[in-house]
This record gives C-alpha cells, sequence and structure tokens, in this order.
C-alpha cells in the first residue's frame, strides 16, 4: 500500500526542495568527471564526482524518508524524485560510455527504458500517478550501486573491483529491464480503470 499525498500538503516542502538540490548538483557532478577526464584519468576531480553523487543519492534517501515520516507526500514530488533520479544516473551513464568505461549498449538501452517510462508515466497521469515500485526501487539502488563502483578511482587498477562493477551493472540492466515491462503492465491496467 503506497501512501496517498496529503490534501493540503505544499509542494513547497523540504523533501522536494531536497529533490531540487539533487537535480542542481547533476552539472557539478558532470563538471567534475569531465573535468577528470580532461586531465587524464586519477585526479582530485574524480574524487569530487564521487563525492557529488554521494552527496545527491543521499538527498534521494532523505527526501524519500522525510516525506513518509511527517506526511509530505505529494504529486509533484511522485513525479520530480524519479526524474532527479534519472538525470543523475543518466549523466553518470553517458559520460561512462563517452570516455570508454561502460559500454553504449548498456547506457543506451537504460536510458531508453528510463525515459520511456518517464514518458508513459506523464501519459497517463490524467488517469492516475504511478509511483515508483518496489522493483523500481530496487533497480535504482542497483544502478546506483554499479555507477559508483566504476566512478570510483580505483577500478581501473583493482580487477576485481572492475569485476564486482561489471556484475552489479548487469544485475541492475536484467532488473531495468523487467521494472520496464512491469510499468508497462501497470500503465495498461491504470489506463483501463
Amino acid at each position: 500500500m503506497s501512501a496517498e499525498p496529503a490534501p493540503t500538503t505544499s509542494a513547497w516542502n523540504l523533501p522536494n526542495i531536497l529533490t531540487g538540490i539533487r537535480i542542481l548538483l547533476v552539472p557539478f557532478f558532470a563538471w567534475a568527471l569531465i573535468g577528470d577526464h580532461n586531465a587524464g584519468g586519477q585526479t582530485a576531480w574524480r574524487w569530487i564526482a564521487v563525492v557529488l553523487f554521494c552527496v545527491a543519492i543521499y538527498t534521494d534517501k532523505l527526501d524519500g524518508d522525510l516525506a513518509r515520516s511527517r506526511g509530505l507526500i505529494t504529486n509533484f514530488g511522485k513525479i520530480a524524485d524519479p526524474i532527479a533520479d534519472k538525470l543523475l544516473l543518466g549523466t553518470a551513464l553517458i559520460l561512462l560510455s563517452a570516455f570508454g568505461e561502460l559500454w553504449w549498449w548498456v547506457s543506451i538501452i537504460m536510458l531508453v527504458r528510463e525515459i520511456g517510462i518517464t514518458v508513459l508515466r506523464f501519459a497517463v497521469i490524467r488517469h492516475g500517478v504511478m509511483p515508483a515500485s518496489r522493483g523500481g526501487k530496487l533497480k535504482t539502488v542497483l544502478q546506483t550501486a554499479a555507477v559508483l563502483l566504476y566512478l570510483l578511482p580505483m577500478t581501473a587498477h583493482w580487477a576485481w573491483l572492475g569485476w564486482a562493477a561489471a556484475i552489479v551493472m548487469a544485475a541492475a540492466f536484467a532488473v531495468t529491464l523487467v521494472t520496464g515491462i512491469d510499468y508497462v503492465l501497470k500503465a495498461m491496467k491504470l489506463v483501463r480503470s
């Protein structure tokens, strides 16, 4: 059972502000990752990118916890929170692929799924808001863990960490596909009802 937004809950609340901060961190994260690449890798820029990524991801957990515990769930938050996640993870996937650290086909398929589900959510919004499912949340956790492992500067030097990153990314990829199908089925059911 998902929590419904309170009718008097303002969209201008702390969880939604944290979501906005996460969106604002994305260009700074990209800037640091590009700075690392332009400097030839293994620089302080990579660690700055890792820290910014971790801070942004922490705001995702924090805004969700605050929204649920304080009854601050809003329809705006249900839509903006997944978009913020997609911006952060999508930026990371694109840059990792552009720098040759992740296969393009993995990033493309994951991004097509993410964009497709976001468009689908907007297409069915007049029938109701589709909140993130448990599978969708697991997908986000796996994608986040995989991207973090790929971002760590040590991954290039420690083979076991590179293998761990690849295994977690494979799991994230599989869950991304399965949950994408699940969201399509839920959208069809929502439209019918």
